[in-house]
């Protein structure tokens, strides 16, 4: 089964066992010369020559699984940015994350100086109801210190069976001495879709954080629940997917469809002719046609921007904020059993005017730059898919385009890209009068083109 998202291997390790074999018995081969295969099989006696030569004569005796595994780590790198091998323990992670469900505590975390930190509880979750709080800083698990571990081995520590007891040790401004939390496990639900009501009760706002398996149906879940909340007349939706870095490509079709009646929502082109597919929507708007606005940012990217740039091709909705990142590829997922799983670049998406981002991102409508903080001045750097070495390169008549910056404001009233979009469903205005860096005007439209995790801060939830 393959899994398509915005993340001959067999024959290549069975060649490759083959050509070391035939270097240990010093057995020899022929080829012909019109032999379609026959370099590749020469380069593969060659990779089986280095590896023998490495493990006979190398300083120290290497461990063989290591060496091919980095080897095939090699060959995916030398391709572009976003193929890789999975190990086992990657590929359940990543299964885990497409999921949206996992035996945790509820915490999202990050590393701070080599100290685990937690970004926030999620709600009603073991963690919320045990009293851990945004910014406790975690230095023990079950009394062993996890100072200096990397980020992915503190969450693996943190996650485990549902109803297994865990003891955090923690430290928090404002106390003393570090003191312990005792937590049971229980199943966590990645929430992917987090809406409200603003303008008491005339706007629906759905942030949308990541594109798993249940992003659709929560969206769904949500919106309806809100309609029936509200007794006013709603005036518009705002869809914020800013900071989003993607996810699955299935879901972001189901998305944009949420909001379209008919037409076409992407097309993926492989490399051959019988891979073109093209994903059309059905009818059903669960925004009933109101009007829409769209967020994004530099850490909007791959799913995130085939949801913005269908909406926009459609003229369905405003897009507003800063350029996205610009991953216009698609990555198939490919289980290899027991042995991980090979994620591959098997496509380039294009939106429905037939449009590639690919290193060139979703330009906003109207422009709207947050303003940073002075302890960031100078510090962020926005990235983009065109800083990304090896990426994928589009026609040389198009030109590329750097990211733009990915940060957003935990207070609201501070989120100046978030009070442009209320202050024109407010008024019904084309645009807003707010204090903005960039002048509030239309970008220029990307030409067409010929013919989707993580781009945003580490962290994780667990």
């Amino acid at each position: 089964m393959t899994r398509k998202s915005d993340f001959a291997f067999w024959s290549f390790m069975t060649m490759a066992g083959l050509a070391g074999v035939t270097t240990v018995f010093n057995v020899s081969r022929t080829y012909s010369a019109t032999t379609p295969n026959s370099e590749i099989y020469r380069q593969l006696d060659l990779f089986g020559d280095v590896l023998e030569r490495v493990r006979s004569d190398y300083v120290e005796k290497p461990d063989d699984a290591m060496l091919v595994e980095n080897a095939i780590n090699g060959m995916l790198a030398a391709l572009d940015p976003h193929s890789a091998y999975l190990s086992a323990k990657n590929f359940r992670d990543m299964q885990i994350q497409t999921r949206g469900e996992f035996g945790g505590l509820g915490i999202e975390v990050t590393t701070d100086n080599g100290v685990v930190k937690v970004v926030a509880p999620i709600d009603d979750t073991p963690a919320a109801k045990a009293g851990v709080l945004a910014n406790d800083l975690i230095t023990h698990l079950d009394n062993e210190q996890i100072v200096g571990l990397t980020l992915e081995q503190a969450v693996e520590k943190m996650r485990g069976p549902v109803n297994t007891p865990i003891i955090l040790t923690v430290v928090r401004k404002g106390r003393d001495d570090p003191f312990e939390i005792k937590i049971v496990r229980d199943v966590i639900r990645i929430q992917a879709v987090k809406s409200r009501l603003e303008l008491d009760g005339e706007v629906i706002y759905t942030k949308v954080s990541t594109f798993n398996e249940q992003t659709h149906t929560n969206l769904v879940k949500q919106v309806d629940a809100l309609k029936k909340q509200t007794t006013k007349k709603i005036k518009g939706f705002i869809v914020d997917l800013r900071n989003n870095p993607g996810g699955l490509l299935d879901q972001a079709v189901a998305v944009s469809d949420d909001f379209l009646e008919k037409g076409a929502i992407v097309l993926t082109k492989g490399r051959n002719l019988e891979e073109t597919q093209r994903s059309q929507a059905r009818p059903g708007d669960i925004s009933d046609g109101r009007r829409i606005i769209v967020l994004i940012n530099g850490g909007s990217a791959s799913a995130s921007e085939i949801v913005a740039g269908a909406l926009q091709d459609h003229k369905r909705a405003t897009v507003i904020g800063t350029r996205s990142f610009g991953k216009g590829s698609v990555q198939t997922i490919i289980p290899l059993g027991q042995n991980g799983a090979l994620r591959l670049t098997t496509a380039r998406y294009y939106t429905p005017s037939g449009r590639s981002i690919q290193a060139k991102g979703i330009d906003p409508d109207i422009i709207v730059e947050q303003e940073l903080p002075d302890d960031l001045k100078g510090k962020e750097k926005p990235r983009g898919e065109a800083s990304l070495r090896g990426h994928l390169k589009n026609d040389p008549k198009e030109k590329e385009q750097s990211g733009s910056s990915a940060y957003v404001p935990r207070e609201p009233e501070k989120d100046v890209q978030l009070q442009y979009a209320l202050a024109m469903l407010r008024d019904g205005t084309e645009s807003a009068q707010l204090p903005v860096t960039a002048p509030a005007a239309p970008a220029p439209s990307a030409p067409a083109a010929p013919a989707v995790g993580t781009t945003p801060a580490e962290k994780k939830p667990n």
